[in-house]
């Protein structure tokens, strides 16, 4: 985040100081503000609410503004970052990088689920929500970020979502928004385990059984040749996932010994816990900021396997609008409600939006910017889906095998997804710090006032979310159903509810509210609260 400030700009004299505690730089473990400067903090912060924000008349001088290095930007997450200098109290990002953050940030482990959700809700109806749920998603995150130019004789330029949520919700507001937000973050921790013991398993026994030249087959049905593509689900209710006929070994005792101590959901998710919650104690984890291009290397990496591998295996599509067949599903199935949880998820990005389109240099265009970077996130969506979904052999294989996680549908010792599950078994084993520090600092300081009010807090704290997901890639090693479950949860309140409501209440205020933007916004609230009932029900 480069962010520039200059201090001849009046909109750049407001409060400045946050606590020591919640500063992460990307260069410092530990940042800290002279008392000077929180002393100075304030006085501007009291100053600036004694007049309107239009009144220059109490703005600070320049003469009494702190030095550059001790200038800080917070962020809706408890966090701090260090900036230099800015122009008109916002970044110097372009519109380009700017889409292509917002790209980056969205686009996360739901990539590996939409295949699934397409098999679910059926290829033409899935089709339609996924264009669908973009639309109205985006929607919703436009009322975001218009929600503080709703809010009359009020400086919000430095507010977040949850302040304009506090502002009409009051404590309600500020609880419940806290709430959604940890369901976000330890959903988000959670599928991360499953996934990561899943890619461990598959990396360790590739690698086992290179070193030790043994050639397997998994007891699953499959297709033959150099492209195989294999269906777990029909074997997975007779045979543990990781079983395996041995073809030739020189050590079939030693093999049988491997798989014992080497198991999908019995042993690697326990493994995990002796590398990630050391990590997850440590006080700043902004060394492992430095990895985040690695997610948009994977997802350039998944991109370019999904069009190598549809081009191996063709096209393979029979349309059969209402009936089910032995090798295809139907165009529109009752279980479409699972896709939509799915897409919650995937398309939210509302509780970070603002801080994102802080940073864009041409404020004018957010909204624009804003629209063509859910495009394109909405456009490789559908590009990953469709074509695993298109391309998968059927016949000889059902369309009812894509799995939950794509990848899945590969062997272990497919060369493309061994590289995948690289590629993403360290970027997430990078991001999962980040997503726990971030979990400990919103949770936290809320009880405590401090992120790290000592080791044993923070200890009792990660041990609860390594436990959870511990639990879940132990007994629902389901990425697909964690996905909706905690993306209609969470995105009832950030992305249907409150935009909506938020947006009717200040429309109410000023007079203006009419029954066609009462009705609509009355019809998303319900849309979401029927998005969350349905992933119950089905």
């Amino acid at each position: 985040m480069n962010i520039q400030f200059n201090p001849e700009d009046y909109k750049c004299k407001r409060p400045f100081h946050v606590e020591p505690t919640n500063i992460v730089s990307a260069n410092d473990d530990v940042q800290r503000v002279t008392d000077e400067a929180s002393a100075m903090n304030k006085r501007i912060h009291y100053y600036s609410r004694l007049t309107s924000p239009a009144d220059r008349a109490l703005i600070a001088p320049d003469h009494v503004l702190p030095a550059p290095d001790e200038i800080y930007v917070y962020s809706p997450l408890g966090t701090a970052f260090k900036v230099d200098t800015c122009t008109d109290g916002y970044g110097k990002n372009s519109s380009l990088v700017t889409i292509f953050m917002i790209w980056n940030t969205m686009m996360g482990t739901s990539i590996l689920s939409i295949p699934w959700g397409i098999k679910q809700a059926g290829f033409t109806s899935g089709i339609i929500l996924i264009l669908l749920m973009g639309i109205l998603t985006l929607y919703c995150c436009y009322r975001v970020v218009k929600s503080r130019q709703m809010i009359p004789l009020i400086d919000t330029s430095n507010w977040e979502f949850p302040d304009v949520c506090r502002y009409y919700f009051g404590s309600f507001g500020q609880w419940s928004s806290l709430l959604f937000s940890m369901i976000s973050l330890v959903g988000a921790m959670v599928v991360y385990w499953v996934l990561m013991s899943n890619f461990l398993f598959n990396t360790g026994k590739f690698i086992y059984n290179y070193v030790h030249d043994i050639n397997v087959t998994d007891i699953v049905p499959g297709t033959n040749g150099s492209n195989k593509v294999i269906c777990p689900s029909a074997a997975s209710g007779h045979l543990p996932q990781n079983r395996s006929v041995v073809f030739s070994a020189d050590n079939i005792t030693g093999f049988t010994l491997f798989e014992k101590w080497w198991d999908k959901s019995q042993t690697v998710p326990f493994y995990l816990i002796a590398v990630l919650l050391p990590m997850l104690n440590l006080k700043s984890p902004s060394f492992f900021a430095k990895f985040n291009v690695l997610g948009t290397v994977s997802v350039v990496y998944l991109v370019f396997l999904v069009t190598v591998k549809a081009a191996h295996l063709g096209i393979h599509l029979e349309f059969n609008w209402f009936t089910e067949n032995e090798f295809f599903v139907p165009e529109f199935r009752i279980l479409f409600p699972q896709l939509t949880g799915v897409l919650t998820l995937a398309f939210f990005i509302h509780n970070c939006v603002i801080t994102l389109l802080q940073n864009n240099r041409n404020q004018e265009n957010n909204v624009r910017d804003l629209s063509i970077a859910y495009f394109l996130v909405g456009l490789t969506y559908l590009y990953v889906g469709v074509i695993i979904f298109a391309s998968f052999p059927s016949p000889p294989l059902s369309k009812e095998c894509i799995e939950q996680n794509f990848l899945d549908n590969f062997p272990s010792d497919d060369i493309m997804s061994f590289v995948a599950r690289i590629f993403l078994l360290f970027q997430m084993m990078t991001v999962y710090p980040l997503l726990g520090y971030l979990a400990r600092v919103q949770l936290l300081r809320q009880f405590f006032g401090n992120a790290y009010p000592s080791l044993f807090h923070v200890l009792a704290l990660n041990l609860a979310i390594v436990g959870a997901g511990v639990a879940m890639a132990r007994f629902y090693p389901n990425i697909g159903g964690i996905i909706r479950y905690s993306g209609a949860t969470c995105g009832l309140a950030f992305v249907f509810v409150y935009p909506s409501l938020i947006y009717m209440i200040s429309l109410h205020r000023a007079g203006q509210l009419t029954w066609p933007a009462l009705i609509t916004h009355i019809f998303i609230i319900l849309l979401g609260l029927a998005n969350l009932i349905a992933q119950f029900l089905l």
